[in-house]
């Protein structure tokens, strides 16, 4: 049995330029002009790699910094990054217990402060990289006036009443949305 196993995964997962934003693994290192969001993957989800991600930081760099919620924070890296980029307060919510401790230690790792929620609350602006169907169904529930989303293809866009798009950024056939209350 090979006994390089247990630490192959890591060459599958490296560092991406986003703007001024590097987010990559402990095991890289950043470029020295980058504000680095350094993710350790962990158990949960988001590396800050895939298309996605790299659509929602596109757009999280293009708004002022107000206070944010992160809801399905995965591994926190949107919500790490927004701290990074002057939002504030932050917060994170997520229904799984590993995605919140992941977010809390990642978090912790770069320095900022991200308030680990068990529940939703306001903000000015949101941010959710999960599926297309729950972004419809959270939006309603949420008390914030605009909203980041992402988790779904080009081919699909969000609906929800009292919800219209305001910028959409696409990449390798994956989509993002700023959205605004009417």
């Amino acid at each position: 049995m090979d006994e390089s196993w247990p630490d192959a995964w890591r060459d599958f997962h490296h560092g991406v330029r986003v703007g001024a934003l590097w987010v990559g693994p402990p095991w890289e290192g950043p470029p020295a002009e980058a504000i680095a969001v350094v993710i350790d993957p962990g158990r949960a989800f988001g590396t800050g790699a895939h298309a996605t991600t790299r659509l929602c930081l596109e757009l999280l760099q293009d708004s002022e910094p107000e206070s944010l919620l992160d809801v399905g924070c995965g591994s926190g890296v949107l919500s790490i990054a927004a701290a990074k980029l002057g939002f504030g307060p932050v917060g994170a919510f997520d229904i799984d217990e590993v995605a919140l401790e992941t977010t809390a230690a990642n978090a912790s790792a770069n320095g900022v402060d991200v308030d680990i929620l068990g529940e939703l609350r306001p903000a000015r602006l949101a941010v959710m990289n999960i599926a297309l169907d729950v972004v419809e169904a959270m939006l309603p529930k949420l008390a914030v006036e605009r909203a980041i989303t992402s988790g779904y293809l080009e081919r699909d866009e969000p609906r929800a009443a009292g919800w219209r798009r305001r910028e959409r950024q696409v990449c390798d056939g994956w989509a993002a949305d700023l959205l605004e209350r009417v």
